[in-house]
């Protein structure tokens, strides 16, 4: 699958280890920005 995020930003929750952090890392490869929000 080849989707590109340039210019898009990514909110999300658990991108400090495992599946959220894969998932974290995907996004940037893809291009977007992204904050990580801790509760």
């Amino acid at each position: 699958m080849d989707i590109r995020l340039d210019g898009k930003v990514a909110i999300f929750t658990g991108g400090s280890r495992g599946i959220g952090r894969g998932i974290a890392s995907a996004m940037a490869a893809a291009g977007a920005k992204g904050d990580d929000y801790q509760p």
